[in-house]
């Protein structure tokens, strides 16, 4: 029996598993083989679509399906398929309608589970595409017509981004869909109920793990649903202040090799599960 016999850990990328120049240091890969080895199940919940998730599936190097759309599917890379997913109601275009009335300099980005539409650009939205290498598909938002996975709501000004967090928070519409920060620029509108927490849980079951025994990291607003099922939730040293105030430990930071620190924390018997 390995040492790490039914335990997963998951884990957030940007800013926890990925170092601010979105790689993967050296310590981290040999302490994720070396988990591995010992029987461990790794894997990641992200906020990313499954077709542009491939450089992150190489860098992060699973051994188990992978979370994606902030909750709303589980992915097998290798199969090329989704185990599990949940579609948005399709009622979110009123809510893309009301946001595109009243703050007309926000960016609107559309996913379906297959396809990424920029709406609506903006200089956040032109980041986004550049950084992720998506193709710049254009398509307004009303006309989009395939089963859609989530909207994000992108801008550079904090106070305009906080305002249109109010407004989906208080829309008519605001109890059928689930509304969230999942980075500085994005506001993000999920299927109601989805958050990285569900990702985890579907994760748990089709894997037959023990819930006690998996361990989330993460940094952000989006990673503390994930927290909730986690046996242990731990938080990076550079975590925002929520995602250190819910997470049950905080650990060193994701330019200090955060992931390879829990493994080896965990094999020395400083966490128990």
């Amino acid at each position: 029996m390995g040492k790490f016999d039914g335990i997963l850990i998951c884990t957030d990328l940007d800013g926890t598993l990925l170092r601010n120049d979105k790689t993967v240091s050296e310590e981290n890969k040999r302490a994720i083989e070396y988990f591995q080895r010992e029987g461990g199940y790794f894997t990641f919940v992200t906020g990313r679509m499954p077709f542009y998730s491939a450089d992150a599936y190489r860098l992060a190097r699973p051994n188990a399906p992978f979370g994606c759309i902030n909750g709303g599917g589980v992915y097998d890379f290798e199969e090329k398929r989704y185990i599990w997913r949940q579609g948005i109601d399709e009622r979110v275009v009123e809510l893309m309608r009301a946001v595109d009335e009243r703050f007309p300099a926000v960016g609107i980005v559309v996913s379906t589970f297959e396809n990424t539409y920029f709406c609506k650009e903006n200089d956040a939205t032109k980041s986004f595409r550049a950084r992720t290498h998506l193709p710049n598909l254009i398509c307004d938002y009303r006309e989009v017509r395939e089963p859609l996975a989530k909207v994000i709501f992108a801008s550079d000004c904090e106070s305009e981004l906080l305002q249109v967090g109010a407004l989906l928070r208080t829309h008519p519409l605001a109890e059928h869909f689930n509304s969230m920060r999942s980075e500085r620029t994005f506001f993000e509108v999920l299927p109601c109920g989805i958050d990285k927490g569900v990702a985890l849980m579907k994760l748990i079951e089709y894997l037959g793990i023990d819930p006690k025994r998996t361990v989330a990291l993460g940094d952000y607003d989006n990673d503390i649903p994930m927290f909730r099922p986690a046996g242990l939730s731990i938080a990076v040293a550079n975590a925002c202040r929520a995602a250190l105030d819910a997470a049950d430990a905080v650990t060193v930071s994701n330019e200090e090799h955060a992931v390879a620190r829990v493994i080896y924390d965990l094999a020395e018997g400083k966490y128990q599960l």
